[in-house]
């Protein structure tokens, strides 16, 4: 057995994963912000784990982290929404010294994407995460690729509208803007504790003309992206992640109505059948930390 952490802005998610993927043991902790903080969450979070295996956690701990990695020095930088700047926090050496365990670092897109591939037993799969904003993360032929400087998958930042809004990365028009979780907030407000997707697709199911025109927007650019990965790599699965995924049945149908409807006047992305290659993972999985702890397995 490994484990694995999954380290966001918001909260750690820990857990000890079999080598086939199965969940045994999970725990979660508020992320404290900072080098310190973070130190100290991922080692309350340990803690937690440790009690539910009489006190003792396997020796390989596998970490997916926000920002730019070195996992060769185990160290992560410009992580920004947990408070990590241009400075190099190496974290799998301060880990390793609490905790006596062998720790690697990893992007959490490249371990979200290997956890997918665990979990969906695909070996050439683009993984499509729709959080906050848009990325990807590539297993092809087994391997997981992560790009010459690490940008692999960045498509968010590929511009698809000249006269569209100014993105945080500085251009214009970025598929980001149309197609994550915080365009479809910008679009769908929701208040209370039901995440704006939810609130979206339910008003949308309801038959609300604002709700379906503001759906069929969003999977229209969930669609593009798809036809871009596709198009770009040709992968046999895209599998479909990150916190608007929790719609589950309701966004595969909406994205594959939009592929369709792209496909209906262009023979050659109609044989190309995109289609029919999207896939969802069971909901609730920690596939963040299922990848962290077996990646490089």
């Amino acid at each position: 057995m490994r484990v694995g952490l999954d380290i966001g802005a918001t909260k750690v998610l820990g857990a000890v994963i079999e080598a086939d993927g199965t969940v045994v043991a999970q725990s979660r902790q508020q992320t404290l912000p900072g080098a310190d903080g973070i130190l100290d969450t991922a080692t309350a979070v340990l803690d937690s784990l440790a009690i539910t295996l009489d006190g003792v956690l396997p020796s390989h701990i596998g970490i997916g982290i926000p920002g730019i990695v070195d996992r060769h020095r185990g160290a992560v930088s410009h992580a920004v929404n947990l408070g990590l700047g241009g400075d190099w926090f190496p974290l799998a050496g301060q880990l390793a010294d609490r905790t006596g365990a062998t720790v690697v670092v990893e992007n959490d897109l490249n371990a979200a994407t290997w956890g997918a591939h665990v979990l969906s037993g695909a070996d050439d799969l683009a993984y499509l995460s729709l959080g906050t904003g848009l990325a990807a993360g590539f297993v092809l032929c087994g391997t997981l690729r992560r790009g010459f400087h690490g940008a692999a998958g960045e498509i968010g930042h590929v511009p698809v509208d000249p006269e569209g809004a100014v993105c945080s990365c500085g251009q214009r028009g970025c598929l980001e803007l149309s197609a994550s979780g915080s365009a479809l907030s910008a679009a769908w407000p929701s208040a209370g504790e039901v995440p704006p997707a939810v609130a979206l697709f339910a008003a949308a199911a309801a038959g609300m003309p604002a709700a379906v025109a503001a759906r069929d927007r969003f999977a229209a650019g969930v669609a593009d992206a798809v036809r871009m990965l596709g198009l770009a790599v040709d992968p046999a699965a895209i599998i479909i992640g990150g916190g608007v995924a929790h719609v589950g049945e309701p966004l595969q149908a909406a994205v594959t109505a939009a592929l369709h409807a792209q496909a209906a006047t262009s023979p050659f992305l109609a044989a190309l059948d995109l289609a029919s290659r999207i896939r969802l993972l069971p909901d609730r999985l920690p596939v963040g930390a299922i990848g962290a702890a077996l990646i490089g397995n």
